[in-house]
Formats: C-alpha cells, sequence, structure tokens
C-alpha cells in the first residue's frame, strides 16, 4: 500500500505550524503532516521520507529556513518548497527564485495554503 502524501510544515511559531497543519488538512485530507520547530529538525524528517510540499519559515533560530532550503532542495529534489516569511524583501525572494523555492508572505492563511495546493495539482 502506498504511503500518503506528506507535508513538513517548518517554523519555531508552534502557532504558525498548527495554523498551516489544519490549512493543509482542510484541502488534503489524505495526507500526512509532518511539523519540525527548526531547520535542523526539517532536514533528518526530510530524509526519512521526502515531502510532496515542505512550507519552511525563513527566519527560525539555528538554522534559517532559506539555508534549510538549499539544503532541502538537494535532499529531497522532486518536494515542492515554499518559504514563509512576513519580511517581504526583494533580496529574499530572489534567493528563492535562484535556488527554486516558491514564496508565501505570512500571515499563513487557509486560502493561500489552498492556493499553493491547487498549483500542486496542475
Amino acid at each position: 500500500m502506498a504511503h500518503p502524501k506528506t507535508a513538513l510544515v517548518v517554523d519555531d511559531s508552534r502557532v504558525s505550524r498548527l495554523i498551516a497543519h489544519q490549512c493543509i488538512l482542510s484541502k488534503k485530507a489524505g495526507w500526512s503532516v509532518e511539523e519540525a520547530d527548526s531547520g535542523e529538525a526539517a532536514l533528518q524528517k526530510a530524509a526519512l521520507r521526502a515531502p510532496a510540499l515542505i512550507l519552511l519559515d525563513v527566519n527560525m533560530p539555528g538554522m534559517g529556513g532559506l539555508a534549510a532550503a538549499v539544503q532541502l532542495r538537494e535532499l529531497c529534489p522532486a518536494s515542492h518548497i515554499c518559504l514563509l516569511t512576513a519580511n517581504v524583501q526583494n533580496a529574499t525572494r530572489e534567493r528563492a527564485a535562484e535556488i527554486g523555492v516558491g514564496f508565501m508572505e505570512k500571515p499563513i492563511s487557509e486560502a493561500r495554503i489552498h492556493e499553493l495546493l491547487t498549483t500542486l495539482e496542475e
């Protein structure tokens, strides 16, 4: 039996992880949603089972989202990786584009998550 698709939500804010988790399951009830509170934890979890989707906060203690995204892109080349941040600077957007990851502004909302999940279906 095939494993359900997995999403990995990476954010040092427990509330942000919970919101994203619920938004994903409201659109993709059959998916498994994993959570991590740091870039380091994200790499460990992604190595166990490459997620279809990785939502990654940019600003976290320890390894930040951009550094984690570079390593996750190599570790999980087929995963859709999307950076999350309230700090929307052109330099961050440009770096995300360079490493081949998406970009979503915080605050996390059900509409933004659903829009992202819809693009994965195409």
